[in-house]
């Protein structure tokens, strides 16, 4: 990131904007489910874990991209409850690259109006890393560019297992009427609390499914699937997932207003 941020939709230079895409549908929130890094890398003889590299930089292009584009939220699937199965080599390399990657870009991210959350059951992560979220969490928390949400140790049945036990505890309190828990009390207990839920879901790699992945909040979302492997998901990739959104006929359970 080394550009001016466009810090909101009202201020976002719309020059930056391709000339193809209509300002004013685009979605607010995107969510990336960031598949193929270990298949880009093997393609090419690599080690997986340059694949994580790679993917770490093509990130970092969307974010950029998101936020000159007037996009006002991006949450990235980056380690899922299920990744700890996955080689103790692999998952140690993960654990290194988001310290490295958090000492690296912070600075850019301070200066770029960027506010980052990591979300998920953080507490399993490894201490340093801990305290290198907390700290670039507060640092960046008064921010008012893009909101960048990092899934980090995230699974979607997890987070409404947990969001439902304290609701329970309040009840159990006394705290709460259990008559009274409706869909934004759920809201409320989720990681992604007082966040929008995403417009649009991205997943790369060409699979179509959802991995566990913000299960509540991407009730609504409308989905676009691409073969593109994430680390070379691009701008004109970005671009093509963003005219798809600006195709569909979004009617949340409603009948379309232009058919009968």
């Amino acid at each position: 990131m080394s550009r001016p941020p466009a810090t909101d939709t009202d201020t976002a230079d719309r020059s930056l904007l391709p000339a193809d895409l209509d300002p004013g549908r685009l979605p607010q929130h995107v969510a990336v489910i960031m598949d193929g890094n270990g298949r880009w890398a093997k393609s090419r003889g690599l080690p997986r874990v340059m694949g994580h590299r790679a993917g770490v930089e093509a990130l970092k292009a969307t974010l950029r991209l998101c936020s000159d584009w007037g996009i006002q939220a991006l949450t990235a699937y980056a380690f899922s409850t299920e990744n700890w199965s996955r080689p103790g080599e692999e998952v140690n390399f993960l654990m290194t690259l988001f310290e490295r990657v958090l000492q690296a870009e912070l600075q850019a991210l301070e200066a770029e109006q960027v506010r980052i959350r990591f979300l998920g059951d953080l507490k399993a992560l490894p201490q340093k890393l801990q305290e290198l979220i907390a700290d670039a969490t507060a640092r960046t928390a008064g921010n008012n560019g893009i909101h960048f949400n990092v899934c980090t140790n995230y699974g979607g049945r997890r987070e409404l297992v947990q969001a439902a036990q304290r609701l329970a505890q309040r009840a159990a309190a006394g705290e709460l009427d259990p008559d009274s828990i409706d869909e934004n009390s759920i809201a409320a207990e989720l990681f992604t609390a007082g966040e929008q839920d995403p417009d649009l879901l991205i997943r790369t790699s060409g699979e179509h499914r959802i991995s566990n992945f913000l299960l509540w909040q991407l009730a609504y979302a409308e989905i676009h699937v691409t073969d593109v492997l994430w680390p070379d998901f691009n701008a004109d990739a970005l671009k093509a997932a963003l005219r798809d959104f600006q195709r569909r006929h979004r009617r949340f359970g409603g009948l379309d207003p232009i058919r009968p």
